[in-house]
């Protein structure tokens, strides 16, 4: 588990192949920290560490992880965010972060406005019951919150630590981003879409893969027993 607040910017110093997968090292100043088998959370992918020297880590990427994420575009010379793994002792500073990428999105539209840069990002309508004005979101493992939110693109708002100290400052339109979505807003999206189809019990079959758009309303919300005012 991490918490989306990046540790190091650490640089591709190999990306090779080994049959559908990936093998990544990286130098970085956390590698002393770090041992076989650590996870290690890489623009957001949780990954294991299978090599440690004194100033790299060495990690393998399967082929599922590379069909959803973007770690398969890395090439040597790039830079990619670095998380350690939290400790039981530690602050939550920014959201619950599983590592476990859901999907990819691609850099619509970045812009500078006063002292932040403004990012927005395209991705599957499919998840779009997964993104949530104000809500926190993972891209590329930086915990971030949503600022607007327009049909199936995104916008967030970037700091200047934010974007010095993470590889956000790299990215360029059209390129590919990788997303985590609120895993609390996960749990309870399942619920309700159980709720829903009549599966909301023990023994029940809950439906798998995205969870569609649309099935929540605020009828079905009050129904469930989820009630409250309404805040503009």
């Amino acid at each position: 588990m991490f918490n989306g607040i990046i540790e190091e910017l650490g640089k591709v110093t190999s990306a090779r192949d080994i049959g559908g997968g990936k093998e990544l090292t990286i130098s970085c100043k956390l590698a002393p920290t770090l041992e076989v088998d650590n996870s290690l959370c890489v623009n957001g992918v949780c990954q294991t560490v299978v090599r440690q020297e004194r100033d790299s880590v060495t990690v393998q990427v399967v082929e599922e992880t590379l069909r959803k994420t973007a770690l398969g575009d890395l090439k040597p010379g790039a830079e990619v965010n670095l998380e350690r793994s939290l400790s039981l002792a530690q602050r939550i500073d920014g959201h619950i972060v599983q590592g476990h990428v859901d999907t990819t999105g691609e850099l619509l539209d970045i812009r500078k406005e006063g002292t932040n840069w403004l990012c927005t990002i395209g991705y599957d309508p499919e998840w779009r019951d997964l993104v949530v004005g104000r809500g926190s979101i993972a891209i590329d493992g930086i915990s971030l919150t949503v600022a607007r939110e327009s049909g199936s693109a995104f916008t967030v708002a970037i700091i200047p630590y934010t974007w010095e100290h993470t590889v956000i400052k790299n990215r360029r339109k059209g390129d590919r981003v990788n997303l985590e979505f609120d895993i609390l807003g996960k749990y309870v999206l399942r619920y309700m879409q159980n709720r829903e189809a009549g599966a909301g019990k023990p023994g029940g079959s809950g439906g798998t893969g995205g969870v569609p758009a649309g099935k929540v309303t605020e009828q079905l919300l009050r129904d469930s027993g989820f009630t409250g005012d309404r805040q503009v």
